[in-house]
């Protein structure tokens, strides 16, 4: 072990170089330069830490001031999940209204767009795209993250969106592996499992993040699930049979292994964050995801203490955490290398972020992406409707602040339209109570996952047969209403397209 010349050793930066934390607040703290300046190599922003794009132009650059190579990283997948546009829904659409197009070049557009916006506000790592395969329909948690159910449609967009969001010199991180598509438990709040064969997990599972890899993937995020075939006893993020054997040396992939927010249930509440990191790290992961619900110096320090302490007591080889620390540092180098990189010039392009050109491109994608059924007599709306919103319990990947369906866009079509949200075993007679006789819009996520919601479109669809019906998650049931979108979906632009076609604009 050396010691530098700012009194720090080799070790300690290393253990710091592995971690990924967010912070709060809209500026970067001085605890957080500190930590850049004694060896940590990366920063994880949310939607917390943005209020504009020239703030978060000058909040990258101030961190690159501090250490010119950071990895500023963000979960911005586009769709429902979006960092950047937290607070008014994304202006691309998400992954399953892509795979509902089935074109890649689109995919491939959609992605360098999003990636042109990261690198112009001075993001150069992207926890995105989802590669999972959305096998078993009532997954809680990954649902229109995926582009779909079919694993050659997954793979080949996958593929896409990888080169197309480094095509703007943002690294992409494919995740969940080995794939978190087939479980009925969010990983967020306990540990998933997955039952699958071998076989089908090679021919199912494995294969978008063989096509991600094999496009160039620069990062790849573990799952916090558990895979009894791969490995009955550790989650993916904790199995050296997973991470090392299966991911580095069976499929060959050697770029940067991240693993998920190590704050999620599956694993603080069964192992907790400091021996999770320990196991994760000694597993074959090079960077450890802390940060969106732990965002404080005291945590780093944990985190760092609790590195330093297993190389020290022989429970973590110092070589496996100095070949961790030095792939965060190989991927910081290639993301300066890459021409248009965000690197020292997040101040300096924050006019990309909203005009740059082709942006367009995700309200196209999303106009492609509707499946629109209409009766014979249907006719667009030229009054103000009443737009009935059931609301589910919101996704934490996506958040609950993130505003989703089609009432906005139709008030600003149709002055005069009001809306009401409605959720629970009343909530079909509710909403038909505040229609109050005007003609109403059913906007609904997910109907074959929510019993009550079902029941709800009943209670509308017998009173009201004119009701319109818009469908902004998977697309299970069969169309119904006068008119029935499937926007696969709940983006801003989603909502927007389906807007489009409500009012025949």
């Amino acid at each position: 072990m050396t010691t530098l010349t700012d009194g720090t050793s080799t070790l300690t930066r290393d253990a710091l170089a592995v971690l990924q934390p967010g912070f709060t607040g809209t500026s970067a703290p001085s605890w957080l330069l500190r930590r850049l300046g004694e060896g940590l190599a990366s920063v994880g922003l949310f939607g917390r830490n943005i209020a504009s794009p020239a703030q978060l132009s000058a909040l990258t650059a101030q961190l690159r001031a501090e250490r010119d190579d950071v990895l500023v990283a963000i979960d911005e997948e586009g769709g429902d999940v979006t960092r950047l546009e937290v607070r008014t829904g994304s202006s691309f659409p998400g992954n399953h209204a892509l795979g509902a197009v089935d074109d890649v070049a689109l995919t491939r557009e959609v992605a360098a767009g999003l990636g042109r916006r990261l690198a112009a506000c001075g993001v150069n790592l992207n926890w995105a795209p989802s590669a999972d395969i959305n096998s078993n329909p009532g997954n809680p948690v990954i649902g229109v993250r995926s582009f779909g159910a079919d694993a050659s449609l997954v793979a080949r967009h996958t593929a896409a969106y990888v080169s197309g969001l480094q095509s703007a010199g943002v690294a992409a991180c494919t995740k969940h592996f080995p794939g978190h598509g087939d479980t009925a438990v969010d990983s967020h709040h306990a540990l998933p499992r997955i039952d699958a064969e071998l076989s089908v997990l090679h021919s199912r599972e494995l294969a978008p993040f063989r096509a991600a890899i094999e496009a160039g993937t620069r990062a790849v995020m573990s799952a916090h699930i558990l895979v009894p075939s791969l490995d009955p006893t550790h989650p993916a993020t904790l199995s050296h049979r997973i991470l090392t054997g299966l991911l580095r040396e069976e499929l060959g992939y050697d770029g940067l292994i991240v693993t998920d927010g190590m704050e999620m249930q599956a694993i603080s509440a069964t192992y907790g964050i400091e021996r999770g990191s320990v196991l994760a790290i000694a597993a074959g992961a090079d960077a450890i995801c802390v940060g969106g619900g732990l965002a404080d110096d005291a945590t780093v320090l944990r985190l760092r203490d609790a590195l330093v302490s297993a190389v020290r007591a022989g429970e973590l080889p110092e070589e496996r955490l100095a070949d961790a620390a030095g792939r965060v540092r190989e991927l910081a180098a290639w993301t300066a290398s890459v021409p248009g990189s965000p690197s020292g010039t997040g101040a300096r392009s924050a006019g990309l972020f909203g005009t740059a050109p082709r942006v367009d491109v995700g309200l196209v994608a999303a106009r492609r992406a509707l499946t629109v059924t209409r009766a014979e007599h249907f006719v667009p709306l030229a009054e103000a409707p009443y737009v009935a919103a059931f609301t589910p319990v919101a996704n934490i990947a996506v958040g609950d602040e993130t505003p989703w369906g089609v009432a906005a866009e139709l008030r600003r079509m149709l002055p005069g339209t009001e809306t009401g949200r409605f959720a629970g075993e009343r909530a079909g007679a509710e909403a038909l109570a505040a229609a109050e006789g005007r003609r109403i819009v059913a906007v609904v996520r997910d109907v074959h996952r929510h019993a009550w919601m079902s029941g709800a479109l009943d209670t509308l669809l017998a009173a009201r047969p004119d009701t319109i019906v818009v469908e902004m998650g998977v697309p299970q049931s069969p169309p119904r209403g006068a008119l029935h979108i499937a926007t696969h979906g709940a983006a801003r632009v989603c909502g927007l397209a389906a807007a489009e076609v409500i009012t025949g604009a």
